[in-house]
């Protein structure tokens, strides 16, 4: 009995060490992931983020000269420049003071922030059209091709960005994070994207830049205003309380739309993320034609509308036919009302796209390469069979010379497949017709003899093949006979 009251008394014991080691280090955990204890006070983050609100000064020239540099860099294509417009552009500052005005209810703070996000954006928006109303360069660049409409992507990007940002300017060791947030955000490139559709007056250029830039600055914004509250930031207090409520309520009614609008992009973009899969799959495994090759394709949404454009290069294709099949396709992709336009046989100057002059030469590039390869192993194989050919006309004297039993000699270089797993080998032949035969011996120089003349090794000699036409004449392509 006491043995047993001791047992339960070491369980109840190990038990209990258990349970308190688990909840130290659950407490371990949640010190370390806790980023609290590294943050500064509310008084120095609010410091910092206002003093990146304001544009004047060396802020605003520091703007204007990132534009010029993100054009430059999207003109000439690239991709170090635009990363440098990105480090040194201003534009993070005034977003995340929208978040923080709108997170303690600092109504002044957000009115300076949208009249500097506003005339940052406007400024922008002129600076970079100017610049490409005077470059020299009018052609479509990848970079400015690459900027004009967002993707689900983008959103996360730019929430996560946005997260990183307000956490680092909250930090006691900001390190260099900003930086990087800048990069991963992209704010300037689209900005100066869309100037480009300005001064070229291409308009899908502009809105779609546009659109991308405005969906960035959004879940930058959501994502700091989220950061704030979840920083627990003290709000505004205002003496007055009909100023208080009135203040209220324009923030609520923002905060709505905030979440309304973001939930909004959210959708669209989550849908035409998963349009855009569908549909490149679809061209991919569905268009492949055996003499008709897929030029270029491109999926958008217009509107509701799902469309896809492809342009077919090669062997015309039945319409009609082709068309028909193709849509009865599109539903069992799970891509059911979705338009889709076929374009075949159409001439040079019709193709305007840059992208699709580009692809086109990329085609041609590589069909003269497979053409060339062709060409060279077709020389290869007509300068074997001449070489098997002549080879055979200049030693049928000397073969009669050393072996006097051949009549008539072949030489042929053949592809034998199997008819079980169609595997190939090529092999060097040498048909003889001798009617008094010929020895093991004379077999083996006759073999050795030619392998000398030809420089190969692997020979094999048939004797006497059954209804093979050896010629009347003294010359032929396939063999010779040997002089009487």
């Amino acid at each position: 009995m006491n043995k047993e009251k001791v047992k339960m008394e070491a369980q109840g014991t190990f038990r209990d060490r258990l349970r308190l080691r688990l909840r130290n280090t659950w407490t371990d955990i949640k010190r370390y992931l806790n980023p609290m204890a590294d943050l500064e006070g509310q008084s120095d983050v609010e410091a910092s983020i206002r003093a990146g609100v304001s544009f004047k000064g060396s802020q605003l020239l520091t703007l204007i000269f990132a534009i010029f540099i993100a054009s430059l860099g999207l003109n000439t294509d690239s991709v170090p420049v635009i990363i440098g417009a990105m480090l040194i552009s201003p534009l993070m500052g005034p977003i995340i003071g929208m978040g923080l005005g709108i997170g303690i209810r600092d109504f002044d703070l957000l009115k300076k922030s949208l009249k500097n996000v506003s005339a940052a954006i406007l400024g922008s928006l002129i600076t970079s059209a100017l610049y490409f109303l005077i470059s020299p360069q009018y052609e479509s660049s990848s970079q400015l091709l690459a900027r004009t409409s967002p993707t689900i992507y983008d959103v996360f990007v730019a929430l996560f960005g946005g997260a990183a940002g307000i956490l680092s300017i909250a930090a006691k060791n900001k390190g260099q994070v900003m930086p990087g947030v800048a990069i991963a955000t992209s704010l300037m490139p689209p900005l100066c994207t869309a100037g480009y559709g300005l001064a070229t007056m291409q308009m899908h250029f502009f809105l779609g830049a546009f659109y991308l830039f405005f969906t960035n600055m959004i879940f930058i914004f959501v994502a700091s205003w989220i950061g704030v509250k979840l920083m627990r930031f003290k709000k505004v207090v205002y003496q007055d309380e009909a100023r208080s409520k009135r203040v209220k309520i324009i923030f609520y009614t923002l905060i709505m739309a905030m979440m309304i609008l973001s939930a909004y992009l959210t959708l669209v973009m989550v849908r035409k993320n998963v349009f855009m899969e569908k549909a490149q799959a679809f061209v991919e495994r569905e268009m492949v034609f055996p003499n008709t090759q897929v030029l270029s394709h491109k999926e958008y949404m217009n509107g509701n509308k799902r469309v896809i454009d492809v342009t077919l290069i090669g062997a015309a294709l039945p319409k009609d036919s082709l068309q028909l099949a193709m849509v009865n396709k599109l539903d069992s992709c799970g891509l059911g009302g979705t338009i889709l336009n076929i374009k075949q046989g159409f001439a040079m100057q019709d193709m305007k796209d840059s992208r699709t002059d580009a692809q086109f030469y990329k085609l041609m590039q590589s069909e003269l390469t497979s053409q060339q390869t062709t060409i060279d192993s077709l020389r290869g194989v007509i300068r074997e069979s001449s070489q098997f050919s002549d080879e055979s006309i200049r030693i049928a004297p000397e073969v009669k010379v050393l072996f006097p039993s051949v009549r008539d000699i072949a030489l042929a270089r053949m592809v034998a497949t199997s008819t079980h797993d169609t595997h190939q080998d090529t092999v060097n032949m040498i048909f003889v017709n001798a009617p008094k035969g010929l020895t093991e011996q004379e077999r083996t120089k006759l073999k050795e003899y030619v392998g000398v003349r030809l420089s190969k090794k692997d020979l094999h000699l048939t004797m006497n093949p059954s209804g093979f036409p050896w010629p009347q004449a003294a010359k032929t392509v396939i063999g010779a006979r040997t002089p009487e």
